[in-house]
């Protein structure tokens, strides 16, 4: 009897085995925690992607680790938001096979650009010129109208898109899109974690705008500017960033306008991150009576399927709790 148990076994394993590579999920690496937060809500009971840059880190100066070029290495799909954020994966997804699948969400349909504004103390003391400055997905201005602009920007695009929940549901759309195409066994699953996904963040939505309401007309400076998409989706009052970029020292003349421009707009708030030395935030908000805050635009929170939920949450209880006193 025991050989023809082992045979039987053997049978069922050989039967059984297509239909588990059918349905095993594909091996996705997504580039830092909001992203990887969308693309785990959508694998939701699917799969888990790969996370390469880890909660309290920045992409601004990341570098591979050994076991993140495995990861890319072996990866069926990689999710990035593209070269203007994550500058240390530009020649690892170059150096991809040609036709590897890759999904770069600054590309992706429905989601609104707007573009990069210089460091120091902004013109409009209203959070990203009232919104007059939306690119097109050709990174071309527009007006409110959409129609083209002769404004010049020379900074490009503003990369940090998923500080707005709106741009959020396109991008979860997009990642449902790319998933369903390269793993059809599972797009039934992939849609449905879709449809939760982005009905959740509309609700979240509603109620990070009845939080801030409160403190939309409270001036604040940010440490870099990271946060315009969540400033024009709320219309919070932005007056500027100590610099355009981390590890870009502001000029003294920087420093001394934006003391000038904190006292004389009354702002309530200089808000530094925690991947960073808080050393010149502290200058720059010494004997303004504006407050020190904290944001990390990137993470701080746990890695999962709620991790961008709980990064939005985080963000605007910082903010409120600085801003309201």
């Amino acid at each position: 009897m025991l050989p023809r148990l082992v045979t039987a076994a053997a049978l069922a394993a050989l039967v059984l085995a297509p239909a588990a590579r059918a349905l095993a999920a594909p091996a996705v690496v997504a580039s830092i925690v909001p992203i990887h937060g969308l693309v785990a809500s959508v694998m939701e009971g699917v799969g888990e992607p790969h996370l390469l840059v880890p909660p309290g880190s920045s992409p601004h100066n990341y570098a591979l680790r050994p076991s993140d070029a495995a990861a890319l290495a072996g990866a069926d799909l990689v999710v990035w938001v593209g070269p203007a954020l994550e500058t240390f994966l530009v020649d690892a997804v170059a150096s991809r096979p040609a036709g590897a699948p890759l999904l770069t969400l600054m590309e992706a349909p429905g989601v609104t650009l707007l573009a990069r504004r210089a460091g120091g103390a902004w013109q409009d003391a209203h959070a990203a010129e009232h919104n007059e400055d939306v690119l097109d997905h050709n990174g071309d201005v527009l007006d409110h109208a959409g129609a083209g602009s002769e404004h010049a920007h020379e900074g490009g695009t503003d990369p940090h898109i998923w500080l707005d929940p709106l741009n959020a549901q396109a991008l979860v759309h997009a990642i449902g899109t790319a998933l369903a195409a390269l793993d059809p066994a599972n797009a039934a699953a992939y849609w449905a974690n879709v449809d939760a996904t982005r009905s959740r963040i509309a609700n979240l939505d509603t109620t990070l705008a009845g939080q801030l309401a409160a403190v939309q007309p409270t001036p604040f400076v940010v440490f870099h500017d990271a946060y315009q998409y969540l400033e024009v989706r709320f219309s919070l009052t932005a007056l500027g960033a100590i610099g355009a970029e981390p590890g870009q020292a502001p000029s003294a003349q920087r420093v001394a306008d934006l003391r000038r421009r904190i006292v004389g707009l009354g702002a309530a708030c200089v808000f530094a991150e925690p991947q960073f030395d808080a050393g010149l935030v502290e200058t720059i908000a010494e004997g303004t009576g504006a407050k020190i805050g904290m944001l990390d635009p990137e993470g701080g929170v746990t890695p999962g399927p709620r991790a961008y939920d709980a990064l939005m949450k985080a963000l605007v209880n910082q903010l409120s709790r600085c801003l309201s006193g």
